[in-house]
């Protein structure tokens, strides 16, 4: 069992919190390599071995590897000239049991109320910088996924099982879809989930980004342990 990170924006981490989104859908990086023939492999080739069970191309792992997420994350503006291993001995040194008992996810919505760093006395200070969830260091993860299968397919291919299985949700008063339930963002009647999800790709990945229909990895998960328990 192999151990990778993925990043996840606060939307998706919300989703993967409530227990709705159980896949994610990566593009695939072309020109690929094969990591064993060494030759070039076209989206349909590499499908066909994904679906025969051959998962050694594929950077997120196979089924039964796991994933541990990085997310947004933000810490007193007193701590932003600290790097996070800083921070996580500081932490320790005021006697903290865990190293990150400073930090504020961005997912939870901006902490109110006191943010105090490690001055001595304690000195109330404001929010600090939002780090990306590329800065966000392991022992600092939440949210432990395990992968339970791999495709491969077409993006605009996606059901709308799994376009709900994504994060996209119904309100059950309504029968609308939105991307999170307290949005103001809804498909009325004429659109499905698998529209909603292409609006929810395009602002990930750009205008035009659904029309080109790109190859994209296809990640089942599982989410099986939280790495840290928020103080």
């Amino acid at each position: 069992m192999k151990e990778r990170p993925i990043l996840f924006n606060a939307e998706m981490v919300k989703a993967i919190l409530s227990g709705r989104k159980t896949q994610t859908r990566r593009m695939i990086k072309f020109p690929l390599r094969d990591v064993n023939m060494g030759c070039e492999l076209a989206g349909n080739e590499l499908a066909g071995e994904v679906k025969a069970g051959d998962y050694r191309n594929c950077p997120l792992g196979q089924p039964g590897d796991q994933l541990w997420v990085r997310e947004a994350f933000r810490m007193a503006k007193s701590l932003d000239l600290n790097s996070p291993s800083e921070v996580a001995q500081l932490s320790l040194n005021a006697g903290y049991k865990n190293p990150w008992a400073p930090i504020q996810l961005e997912a939870d919505g901006v902490r109110t109320g006191r943010w105090t760093g490690f001055d001595t006395p304690p000195v109330l200070t404001e929010p600090g910088k939002l780090r990306p969830s590329l800065h966000m260091p392991r022992w600092a993860s939440r949210i432990q996924l395990e992968i339970s299968n791999v495709g491969v397919q077409r993006l605009q291919d996606i059901s709308s099982g799994d376009a709900v299985r994504e994060g996209i949700c119904q309100l059950p008063a309504s029968g609308r879809y939105c991307i999170n339930p307290g949005d103001q963002y809804f498909g009325g009647a004429s659109h499905s989930a698998k529209e909603v999800y292409s609006w929810l790709w395009e602002s990930i990945y750009g205008e035009d980004s659904w029309q080109a229909n790109p190859w994209v990895w296809v990640i089942e998960f599982e989410r099986v342990a939280l790495a840290v328990e928020q103080p």
